[in-house]
C-alpha cells in the first residue's frame, strides 16, 4: 500500500532532493499543475466538461460496446468509486451515459456510453487530441516520448504496480 511504501522511505533525518532531483520534480509538477489545467479549460470551453469526465467518455468509448463495469472503468481513469459515480451521475443527466445492474451479477453496475454520448466523443475528440498535440507532443521528438513513455511506466508501476496501463494489450513498449 502506497502510505507503507512512503513509511519506508521516511527516516529520523531528512535525505533532501539534490539539484538535479529538485529540477526534475519541480519540472514534473509544473507539467502536473499546467497541462491539466489547460486541457480543463479548453474541454469546458468546448463542452462544458473537464478532462476527467472526458477521460472517462474517451475510457467508455474505446471499450468493447462502449460499455465497463464501474469498476473496471474506476481503475482506466485511476478513480474512486465515489468519485467516478459523481461523475457518472453529472454525465446521465447530459444523456451520454448510462448505468444498469449487470445481467449476470446483480452486485456489479456497468456503464455504458449513450449513441448521443458517442456522438459527443465522437465531436470532441478531434479537438482534444489536437490540444494534447500542441500542448505536450508537438515539443518532443520520438526519443523523447519514448523516453517519457518509459518514464512513466517506471513511476506508475511503483504508485500501482498493478495499473492497468502496464498490461496494456496495445502496447509493445517494455516496462
Amino acid at each position: 500500500d502506497l502510505l507503507e511504501t512512503i513509511g519506508n522511505f521516511m527516516s529520523d533525518k531528512p535525505v533532501w532532493l539534490s539539484q538535479p532531483e529538485r529540477d526534475a520534480w519541480l519540472g514534473l509538477h509544473a507539467v502536473m499543475t499546467l497541462l491539466p489545467a489547460a486541457l480543463d479549460s479548453d474541454l469546458q470551453g468546448l463542452e462544458g466538461i473537464t478532462l476527467f469526465d472526458y477521460h472517462m467518455l474517451a475510457m467508455l468509448s474505446e471499450a468493447k460496446n462502449h460499455q465497463l463495469t464501474m469498476t473496471t472503468l474506476a481503475s482506466h481513469t485511476s478513480a474512486s468509486l465515489s468519485r467516478l459515480s459523481h461523475v457518472v451521475k453529472k454525465l446521465e443527466k447530459r444523456g451520454w451515459v448510462i448505468r444498469e445492474q449487470s445481467a449476470e451479477d446483480a452486485r456489479v453496475k456497468i456503464a455504458s456510453l449513450t449513441q448521443e454520448g458517442w456522438e459527443a466523443v465522437r465531436h470532441m475528440a478531434p479537438h482534444h487530441v489536437a490540444s494534447v498535440r500542441g500542448l505536450l507532443f508537438d515539443t518532443l521528438d520520438d526519443k523523447d516520448v519514448k523516453d517519457l513513455t518509459r518514464i512513466t511506466r517506471k513511476i506508475t508501476t511503483s504508485l500501482d504496480a498493478d495499473h492497468w496501463i502496464l498490461n496494456s494489450e496495445n502496447s509493445d513498449l517494455e516496462h
